[in-house]
C-alpha cells in the first residue's frame, strides 16, 4: 500500500525542521557570546556576536526579544555551566573540613579561569551594567539550597533525638554561600598586586565557612569534629 503524505505531515516535518534550525541558531549565539566574555570581550556589540557566531544581525533579534534579554540568558546559562562544574565538588566525602576546602578550591579555580564570566554575572558590562538579574538570584538560592541540603545531610542525623532549627539551617546556608560570593567579588575587584594569592583566598574562606558551621553547632547544641572522617 502506498502512504500518503498529507499536506498537514508535510508543514509538521518543515516545522520540525525549522524548529531545529532555530534551536541550532539560538545555541550557537549564546557559545558565542559566552566564549566573546570568557575572552575579555564583555562589551561586544549584538552585531559582532552575530558576525562571530555567523548569522545576520536581525537573526539575533529573531531569536532574543532585545539585549537585555540575550544578556539575561547569556547570565542564565553561565549560572547554569557553573553548578554543573561545581556539582561533583560538592558531594560531602571524608572529613568535614576537607569537604569544605574541596568545594572552595573547586569554586575559586573556577573563578580564576573564567573570571570574565564572573564578573559579567555580577555586573553585566560597561554598556549593559547588570541590574537585578533573575539568573543572578535564581542563582545563588540555588547554592543555598544545595547548601541546605548538605548541612540537613550532615547535622540531622547528629542532633538525633533533638531537632536542628530549620531556621538555623537556613541562616548557615545563607551565610556560607553570601559570604563565598562576597569575599571572592572583592578579590576579584582588588588590584592584583595586593590581593591574596588564590591559595590563601582558598584557605581564608575554608576556615571562614569552617567557623561559621561550627557557631551554628554551638548554637544547636552539637559537638562536631570538623576533622573526624565522616560515615559511608
Amino acid at each position: 500500500m502506498t502512504q500518503v503524505t498529507t499536506p498537514a505531515a508535510k508543514a509538521d516535518g518543515r516545522d520540525a525542521r525549522w524548529d531545529e534550525h532555530r534551536q541550532n541558531r539560538h545555541e550557537r549565539i549564546l557559545t558565542t557570546a559566552i566564549a566573546m566574555i570568557d575572552a575579555g570581550r564583555s562589551d561586544a556589540g549584538v552585531a559582532a556576536i552575530a558576525a562571530e557566531a555567523g548569522v545576520p544581525r536581525s537573526v539575533v533579534y529573531r531569536l532574543f526579544k532585545d539585549r537585555e534579554d540575550l544578556d539575561e540568558q547569556i547570565r542564565q546559562r553561565i549560572v547554569d555551566n557553573m553548578v554543573e562544574d561545581l556539582a561533583p565538588a560538592l558531594v560531602v566525602r571524608g572529613t568535614i573540613r576537607a569537604a569544605v576546602r574541596r568545594a572552595v578550591s573547586t569554586y575559586v579555580e573556577w573563578v580564576q579561569e573564567h573570571a570574565e564570566l564572573h564578573r559579567f554575572l555580577g555586573s553585566g558590562s560597561a554598556n549593559h551594567p547588570e541590574h537585578g538579574s533573575p539568573a543572578m538570584f535564581g542563582g545563588k538560592a540555588g547554592f543555598v539550597q544545595m547548601a541546605t541540603e548538605i548541612i540537613d545531610s550532615l547535622l540531622v542525623p547528629m542532633s538525633a533525638p533533638r531537632k536542628v532549627p530549620r531556621g538555623l539551617v537556613a541562616d548557615l546556608a545563607t551565610g556560607l554561600v553570601g559570604m563565598t560570593d562576597s569575599v571572592v567579588n572583592g578579590w576579584l575587584a582588588a588590584d592584583p598586586a595586593s590581593r591574596s594569592s588564590a591559595a590563601g583566598l582558598t584557605r581564608f574562606l575554608s576556615e571562614a565557612a569552617c567557623g561559621q558551621i561550627l557557631g551554628a553547632a554551638g548554637i544547636a547544641r552539637l559537638e562536631i569534629d570538623l576533622d573526624r572522617t565522616l560515615p559511608g
